[in-house]
Formats: structure tokens, C-alpha cells, sequence
């Protein structure tokens, strides 16, 4: 996101291509063919560990634990996930599921050990043809499948990149099949991960892979800060926070008269001129300059007008 200064400058409402929902990496049931599951059959939420993407999924035999490592099939072959916990609730539909194939073995947990090697050694050969190139593309991620001899490079770019000579090079090195994949800022802060400007782990990474849509009317609603670095994350996006908490206030709000709304208290009139949702107060003055302070309990509608109760 190009830097700005006024809200003149952000278009509301709107989020790039780049953020737009992704086909998932996960083979799911409709992928699979496959039209219904049994209603007693344990679902879990399972997490790809090389591109932080979270999925539902299956599996027939013995309970799993969280933490268990299983094999799920993805569009680039058999590949490795870990369970995070079983999920309640109601049934999802099938097309939203995955099936997990068995769960991990020693051997291929060893052998997810050694490809992490690998990929360090292969960022940093990739990010070299990379400079060789002159591409305009910054390299993210390096990914070893488990079970096909194939390795991924995700990168990010501002524009389209011809990068047919770089496969070339990368495959006489490798001696394997190669995938380049282009991802968003948006994916990237999501794969990589790090802190936010809260001090806690990025919410795309930790709450919810789930990109969703953020507009700037949702912070104007919360009334922050229009200031591009107050309300953009790392990435340069608009940040994930803004999406979570939304609800949260519109909620409060419906429950809280508005600023500039006149309000009689003890027969005079006053004036609300601030509205915290999160702390549940509202600041009224009268017309004689004196102020208060009241909590939102405090306040009812009644015939379409609020009214500070007595």
C-alpha cells in the first residue's frame, strides 16, 4: 500500500486482487469425489506447516491428539500436517473437508527433519539466480514435499515476472521437479509470521488464516486513527484487527446514543460528545460547560430517543 496522509487517499471498501480467496492447497472432499461422510465421524482442524494454512479433515481410524503429525493429500502430493484439535459443533459440508491418508510415521518425520535443511540451503541458492536474473521478485518460502520428488518457491512481486530461465537454472541444480508460486503481502505475513504493533503474534498467523476483506470504514466506525501506520500492518495492508473487532463494536454502538445526539438528564439538556464502546461510557456535556461521565447500563431508548435512566 502507497503511503498516505489523508483519508482522501483510501479507497474504501476494497482490497487488491492479491487478497482475493486463493484456490486452498488441501484436496478437499469435493476434489476428491466424494459426496458424504457419516454423521459420528471425528472431524478435526489440521495446519499445512509450511504455508500456516488451517483446513478441516477426517479420519477413520484411531482418535487423534493435538500435535499429532498426519499425512493429507494436497495438489502437490501426500504432504505433512499437524493436528491442532477435534471440532464440535455442527457437521460441515463435505466440500470444506479433507481426509487425512494415515498419520506420520518416524521415518517420515526424519525425513521432514532433513528437508528443512534442505530448504535453507535451496532459499538461499534460489534468492543468488534470483540476483543473477535481475528479477524483480523477493523469494519467501522454500518447501520440500515429503512424499514427490518436487520443491516449491513462493515469492511476492509487484508485477507479473518471466521467470522461465530462472525454473531452468533452479532444475539443473535440483535435478527435480520446480513450482514457483507468486502470493500476496497479505499470504506472506501469513506463511512467515512475526509481531504486530500490539506486541502479539500477527492474527493472520495465529488467529485465523482466513484472509478476510477490511475496509476503511471499519476503523472509521472504531474511531481510530486514520494515519496509514496506525492502522497497516506489516504487510502494508489494512490491519486484520480492524475485521475481528468490527462486530464487536457495531454491536456496542447499537446499544449506545451517538455522538452529537441531545439527551435530557434532571430536566436540562445535554449533549453526548464522546462514545467509548470498549469501556462502556459516554461524555455528555450540559450547556453551562459542565460535564460528566456516563456508563452505558445508565441509558435507554425509549419512543426512538435515548434517556439517561433516574
Amino acid at each position: 500500500m502507497s503511503d498516505f496522509n489523508d483519508y482522501e487517499d483510501i479507497v474504501e471498501d476494497e482490497i487488491s486482487a492479491e487478497d482475493e480467496p486463493k484456490q486452498r492447497d488441501v484436496i478437499t472432499g469435493a476434489d476428491a469425489g466424494i459426496e458424504s461422510i457419516a454423521p459420528d465421524t471425528p472431524i478435526y482442524r489440521l495446519r499445512l506447516l509450511y504455508s500456516h494454512e488451517t483446513f478441516l479433515a477426517v479420519y477413520r481410524e484411531d482418535n487423534l491428539e493435538p500435535e499429532t503429525m498426519v499425512i493429507v493429500p494436497t495438489r502437490y502430493g501426500r504432504d505433512l500436517a499437524q493436528v491442532i484439535g477435534s471440532v464440535k459443533g455442527k457437521l460441515p459440508q463435505v466440500s470444506e473437508i479433507a481426509w487425512i491418508v494415515r498419520a506420520a510415521t518416524p521415518e517420515d518425520l526424519e525425513k521432514s527433519r532433513n528437508n528443512s535443511k534442505l530448504e535453507k540451503e535451496a532459499f538461499s541458492i534460489c534468492r543468488k539466480k534470483i540476483e543473477n536474473h535481475k528479477l524483480e521478485m523477493k523469494l519467501v518460502l522454500v518447501h520440500y514435499l515429503l512424499e514427490e520428488p518436487k520443491i516449491l518457491f513462493f515469492f511476492t512481486a509487484e508485477n507479473r515476472v518471466d521467470f522461465r530461465e530462472l525454473v531452468k537454472d533452479l532444475v539443473s541444480v535440483f535435478k527435480m521437479r520446480i513450482e514457483l508460486r507468486q502470493i500476496g503481502v497479505r499470504d506472506e505475513a501469513r506463511v512467515v509470521g512475526g509481531l504486530g504493533v500490539c506486541g502479539r503474534g500477527y492474527c493472520c498467523h495465529c488467529v485465523s488464516d482466513k484472509l478476510k476483506p477490511v475496509s476503511i470504514k471499519m476503523a472509521k466506525d472504531q474511531k481510530l486513527s486514520l494515519n496509514s501506520v496506525k492502522i497497516s500492518g506489516p504487510c502494508g495492508r489494512l490491519l486484520c484487527c480492524l475485521f475481528y473487532e468490527y462486530g464487536f463494536y457495531c454491536e456496542q454502538q447499537r446499544n449506545l446514543p451517538q455522538e452529537g445526539m441531545r439527551i435530557s438528564y434532571n430536566d436540562e439538556s445535554w449533549k453526548v460528545t464522546e462514545v467509548n464502546p470498549v469501556a462502556g461510557q459516554v461524555k455528555l456535556i450540559a450547556d453551562d460547560g459542565r460535564m460528566m461521565t456516563a456508563k452505558a447500563c445508565q441509558f435507554e431508548k425509549a419512543d426512538n430517543y435515548w434517556r439517561i435512566k433516574s
